[in-house]
C-alpha cells in the first residue's frame, strides 16, 4: 500500500493501521502512518497527549538547547522524552532498519540528509502552523523536511593550551597545536568543516579538494585528531582546537568556563547551513512527533534554539536582548558563505567519506 503525500494544507494527522496485512513489503507498509488532511492542531494535540511521549534521535539536550523544547513539551502537554544521540547518516539508517519494529518518532539531520530520507520513503510530511514564515529555500514543498535553525562553522580554542588562538584556517595551517574534528564519513558538522576549509582556500561545494588537502596536511604533521571533540573531552582539557558549529562552541564555552575558551568565525571563510527535523513515517508516536515539530517552529520553540546559540530559521522572530547578547558579533560573519548549488553538494556528500578515508585518514599519525 502506498500513501500519497499532501501538496497543500497546513494541518495533517495520522491514523495508524489497526492490523497487519501479509508479510514482507506489505507488512512494512501496513505500519506506515496514513495521512488525514482534515485534522486540526487541536486534534493533533489531543492525539499527542494520548500517546504521552516522544522519542527522538540526534536531538540531545546539549545540542542547540533541545532541552528547553523537551521541557516545554513536558510541561505543556505531558510528553515524556528520550533521545539517542546519532549522526545524520546513523539516524536515517536506524529509521530504515527499524521499519518492522520502529522506535524513533522524530530526528534532526543536516540539510543534505533531509532529501535523502525523503527519497528513501522514510519521512512523514507535515507543514507546521508557521509554514509561511519559513523561507522557501529552507523547506521541502510537501513538508517532508523543514530547516528549523542554522549554524556557522567556528573555531574553538582552549586558551590555556593554545597561547595564540587561531582566527582563520590559514592561521591553523601555520600553528603547532592539534585540531579535533568529528567523523567526516557520517556527520554534517564535520563535513561542513571540510567545506569551510575548502572555501578558505578557493574551493566550493563542487570542489572540496582544497579542504581535503588542508586536513591531509594537518594529518601528515600529526596534528589531526578525529572523533574527539565532544563536551567531555573539551572540558577535560583533551582538545586544543576544535572545528564546531558556532552554537556548539558557544554552548560548550559557557557551560565549562567562558574565560577559558576563544570562539571565532574563521575570518578567511566559513559556511552556514541548517538542520531539519524529519518525522519517521513509521513513528510509534506520530501525533507527538508532529506536535513537537509544530512547537519547534513556534515563537517559543525558535527562541529556545537561540538560547542554545543556534540561529532561528524564522526571520520574523525578535530575540530577547539577553539571548541576542549571548551570540557572536554580526561582523564576525562577514565572510560566511551559503551553499549555492544544493544538488552539487549532495553529490559531493555521496563521495566525501571515501575521499576522506583515502586522502586524509591514511595520513593520520
Amino acid at each position: 500500500m502506498k500513501f500519497k503525500k499532501l501538496a497543500t494544507g497546513i494541518m495533517v494527522s495520522i491514523m495508524v493501521s489497526a492490523s497487519l496485512v501479509g508479510c514482507g513489503n506489505k507488512d512494512v507498509e501496513s505500519k506506515a502512518n496514513v495521512i488525514d488532511p482534515n485534522i486540526t492542531i487541536e486534534q493533533i494535540t489531543k492525539g499527542a497527549k494520548e500517546e504521552g511521549q516522544v522519542v527522538s534521535i540526534g536531538m540531545p539536550d546539549s545540542w542547540a538547547n533541545w532541552k528547553g523544547t523537551w521541557d516545554d513539551l513536558n510541561k505543556k502537554y505531558g510528553l515524556k522524552h528520550s533521545d539517542t544521540d546519532l549522526s545524520s547518516a546513523e539516524e536515517i539508517a536506524k529509521i530504515e532498519a527499524e521499519k518492522n519494529n520502529p522506535t524513533a518518532d522524530i530526528g534532526d539531520v543536516g540539510w543534505s540528509y533531509g532529501p535523502v530520507a525523503d527519497e528513501r520513503g522514510l519521512t512523514l510530511p507535515y507543514k507546521t502552523s508557521h509554514w509561511d514564515s519559513v523561507p522557501d529555500w529552507a523547506k521541502d514543498k510537501e513538508g517532508d523536511w523543514m530547516l528549523a535553525y542554522t549554524g556557522t562553522m567556528s573555531i574553538m580554542a582552549n586558551k590555556e593550551l593554545v597561547k595564540n588562538p587561531p582566527k582563520s584556517f590559514h592561521d591553523i595551517l601555520k600553528g603547532d597545536y592539534k585540531v579535533s574534528l568529528d567523523d567526516v564519513t557520517s556527520g554534517t558538522q564535520s563535513q561542513m568543516a571540510v567545506l569551510a576549509a575548502a572555501m578558505a582556500f578557493g574551493g566550493d561545494e563542487n570542489n572540496i579538494q582544497p579542504g581535503l588537502d588542508f586536513f591531509a596536511e594537518l594529518a601528515k604533521q600529526g596534528r589531526l585528531v578525529t572523533g574527539k571533540s565532544d563536551l567531555a573531552s573539551i572540558e577535560n582539557g583533551e582538545v586544543e582546537v576544535a572545528l564546531l558549529w558556532d552554537f556548539n562552541s558557544l554552548a560548550y564555552r559557557d557551560k565549562i568556563d567562558k574565560g577559558r575558551f576563544n570562539v571565532v568565525i574563521p575570518s578567511d571563510a566559513s559556511v552556514r547551513t541548517g538542520y531539519t527535523t524529519i518525522i519517521n513515517k513509521y513513528a510509534p508516536h506520530p501525533h507527538a512527533a508532529m506536535l513537537a515539530r509544530d512547537y519547534i517552529f513556534s515563537d517559543e520553540g525558535q527562541i529556545n534554539l537561540a538560547k542554545g546559540y543556534a540561529k532561528p530559521i524564522r526571520e520574523d522572530i525578535k530575540l530577547p536582548a539577553d539571548v541576542q547578547a549571548k551570540l557572536l558579533p554580526n561582523e564576525q560573519y562577514k565572510n560566511v558563505k551559503e551553499i549555492k548549488d544544493f544538488e552539487g553538494w549532495s553529490k559531493t556528500v555521496e563521495n566525501i567519506g571515501q575521499l576522506w578515508q583515502e586522502q586524509v585518514l591514511v595520513n593520520v599519525k
